[in-house]
């Protein structure tokens, strides 16, 4: 007699997995909001009584401020095209919700979304979860019970 095949599946931790799509869509909305002034170059003289090294690396505190400021762009920039891409593979209806929800400008509330769209309360919340799940699995930072079972980026 063949023995059956068992297939387990790892159980998914279903709060840390909805945090991690929650803390995505923030740092979204917060980097279409970043303005990187903080990040301007010192222009006052700074004296040191180290001899300067002669080597290949430049320490110049302007052209490190610059290539922060162009790295923090870049990662800004990619984890929005992150985003819009795992937000753009959902339903019309699942877009909508999170678009409305977490990628526009205005925070609004989810009584607001499901007002404005004639839906239930009860089909509204069904709606964004199953949303966060597939959401969570798009964009492959979904989280499970087991650490041995988290799949390494």
């Amino acid at each position: 007699m063949a023995k059956q095949l068992t297939f387990m599946l790892p159980e998914i931790d279903r709060e840390k997995t909805k945090a991690a799509v929650e803390s995505a869509l923030e740092k979204y909305r917060l980097y279409l909001l970043m303005v990187p002034e903080d990040k301007l170059p010192k222009v006052t003289a700074t004296y040191s009584l180290v001899p300067p090294s002669f080597s290949n690396e430049f320490h110049s505190s302007t052209e490190q401020v610059a290539i922060k400021r162009i790295e923090l762009d870049i990662a800004r920039d990619k984890h929005i095209e992150w985003v819009l891409r795992g937000v753009n593979r959902l339903s019309k209806l699942e877009r909508e919700i999170i678009y409305r929800r977490y990628l526009e400008d205005e925070e609004v509330f989810d009584y607001e979304i499901y007002n404005e769209m004639g839906m239930s309360e009860r089909r509204y919340y069904r709606v964004k979860a199953r949303t966060f799940y597939k959401l969570a699995f798009i964009l492959r930072i979904e989280v499970y019970k087991n650490e041995k079972d988290i799949r390494q980026n």
